[in-house]
């Protein structure tokens, strides 16, 4: 199984408008062949002193695949070149990990 991190940071104050870009494009990744996971998600306060503060601009998102193949499908999926189109204005930078399940 192929694990995705993907840290975006939005330009200041544009959080819940990228948000909403990216409830859109959701079902049609959710749709695609070997997609398990793809979750936006964004910080939450523990109340541990050892937590960095919240990023308010700041979405991770979370994702899951079947294989290396079906991400790599993924990142050239039309809809995600429109969406990049769409959000372009919107994104400051974006950090991608990629992970594999041990076996």
């Amino acid at each position: 199984m192929i694990y995705v991190v993907a840290t975006i940071e939005v330009q200041p104050g544009k959080r819940e408008e990228f948000l909403a870009v990216q409830r859109d494009l959701l079902p049609l990744v959710l749709a695609e062949e070997g997609c398990i996971e793809y979750t936006p998600t964004i910080d939450v306060a523990m109340g541990n002193p050892a937590k960095a503060s919240l990023r308010e601009n700041v979405v991770v998102m979370q994702e899951k695949w079947e294989t290396i193949e079906s991400l790599r499908a993924h990142s050239v999926a039309p809809h995600m070149n429109a969406f990049r189109a769409q959000a372009k204005d919107l994104i400051v930078s974006i950090k991608v990990e990629v992970f594999e399940t041990l076996k």
